[in-house]
């Protein structure tokens, strides 16, 4: 008899074979809809593109965006800035071109030039240079009723309808 009056058992028991399951991998992340400069990382260079960039770092150079150039408050831009639309809570020390709309944030502050179709300064937001309002850019649209010619469309004698598609 074994211990606590068990008996002994010499071969060890058997355990049941659990079937091994390939290693699935997760799937590719989506498109991100922003790129993070973090804090703490500094970058030097043109950035030039679609879509959003947080600036929560330093970047040192120029930007050339189409969308938005976020400044995070712990964000530092060195160089001028073109986008879409750009948004300051950190510190831009260069001329900023907002072809839409530019926002400087209570805790914003920006040394150059502004041009842009709106400006918004928050209480206690600083803005050392000049502004210049541009009137926005509409969107070109084609004008369906012109044809080329000048005249109406009209159809010779020699044509001839496909009905068959």
């Amino acid at each position: 008899m074994g211990f606590f009056g068990m008996q002994k058992v010499d071969a060890p028991a058997e355990v049941p074979a659990v079937p091994q399951e390939e290693p699935v991998s997760a799937p590719a992340p989506a498109r991100a809809g922003s790129t993070i400069i973090a804090q703490g990382i500094t970058f030097t260079g043109t950035i030039r593109g679609e879509g959003v960039i947080q600036v929560e770092g330093v970047v040192e150079g120029e930007f050339d965006m189409t969308g938005a150039v976020v400044v995070a408050e712990s964000g530092l831009i060195r160089g001028p800035v073109a986008a879409d639309v750009v948004r300051v809570a950190g510190r831009v020390e260069g001329n900023v071109h907002a072809r839409e709309h530019m926002r400087l944030e209570s805790s914003g502050s920006l040394d150059g030039d502004v041009t842009t179709a709106s400006l918004v300064v928050e209480d206690g937001g600083i803005l050392n240079g000049r502004c210049t309002t541009v009137k926005p850019q509409p969107a070109l649209e084609p004008d369906l009723g012109k044809v080329s010619g000048g005249g109406a469309l009209e159809f010779g004698p020699e044509f001839e309808l496909d009905e068959e598609n």
